[in-house]
């Protein structure tokens, strides 16, 4: 990525290379990085995390990300390009894949995303290139790179995905990235279709926001996820939309995430969730994005 973005908008570029403390090994990686900046006159910044327990690839990405978008706010950098690629692209969507995700899910590794709460966009732009391509692209100009031993440690799922993938030789891993593009564009579709129903329809009345009931569930659950957002409650599109498939079938309300969801004839209302007295509470799912 260093590279080639240095190759394409030459000093316009800055580079940030983060420390996760998970390894001994890390800080000389991150001077190798610096190193190769300073070669070519490339700022460049080291962002050293701490990571909260539990899953180590989940908390080394969240607190990742937000390190590297805290950074590029504060150099008020107009977006935030990573390395991902075609292989990262195919590991994703058969993972999800695996365990039965939704559109949302499949669009997998999205090629420009604005994140909750951020104002800088992260762009993947080398989604449509495979790993050994860019691989081979690094030794050809001689640049010392280094290997982290994570990528081939069979604990974690994505490892043993990368592992069987390179034995099945009729999997093509850029098909794959090509069909997760198909359906991120379906995917914004049909959000834009939800923010467009919503802006149009929803009316507010004494703290709550009423929307009209569609025959596509989909575009009810977005638009419930954005009269949530309003009144300053966050809802993901996997719990709301199994509190539409499964809950809300035999009731007419239900609590998710600080917001009360009621049913009625041909509308639904949406409220920040009152004091709990006995009332229905939907048990989230896990979100797919």
């Amino acid at each position: 990525m260093l590279l080639l973005a240095h190759a394409a908008f030459g000093d316009a570029i800055e580079v940030a290379t983060v420390n996760h403390g998970l390894r001994a090994e890390a800080l000389e990686e991150c001077a190798l990085v610096m190193a190769a900046c300073r070669t070519r006159d490339i700022k460049c910044a080291q962002l050293d995390v701490q990571l909260e327990s539990g899953n180590i690839q989940t908390r080394a990405r969240q607190a990742r990300y937000a390190a590297l978008l805290q950074w590029a706010e504060e150099r008020n950098l107009s977006a935030i390009a990573t390395a991902h690629h075609a292989d990262d692209q195919a590991e994703t969507f058969l993972m999800r894949l695996n365990r039965g995700s939704g559109l949302q899910g499949l669009s997998a590794i999205r090629a420009q995303r604005l994140m909750p709460g951020a104002t800088v966009p992260i762009i993947r732009p080398l989604l449509g290139f495979r790993r050994n391509e860019l691989r081979d692209l690094v030794q050809q100009t001689g640049e010392p790179f280094a290997d982290d031993p994570s990528n081939d440690d069979a604990r974690f799922d994505r490892v043993r995905m990368r592992q069987r993938l390179a034995k099945t030789d009729w999997i093509d891993p850029v098909a794959i990235a090509q069909s997760a593009r198909h359906l991120e564009e379906s995917e914004t579709t049909l959000a834009a279709i939800g923010r467009d129903h919503f802006l149009s329809n929803a009316r507010r009345e004494e703290g709550r926001i009423i929307l009209p009931y569609l025959d596509w569930i989909d575009t009810n659950a977005r638009m419930i996820i954005l009269a949530a957002e309003e009144l300053g409650c966050s809802l993901s599109y996997g719990d709301v939309m199994d509190v539409l498939k499964n809950t809300l079938v035999d009731v007419s309300k239900a609590n998710i995430g600080g917001v009360l969801i009621e049913k009625r004839e041909l509308s639904w209302r949406v409220s920040q969730e009152p004091p709990r007295r006995g009332s229905q509470v939907a048990k989230p799912d896990q979100s797919e994005d």
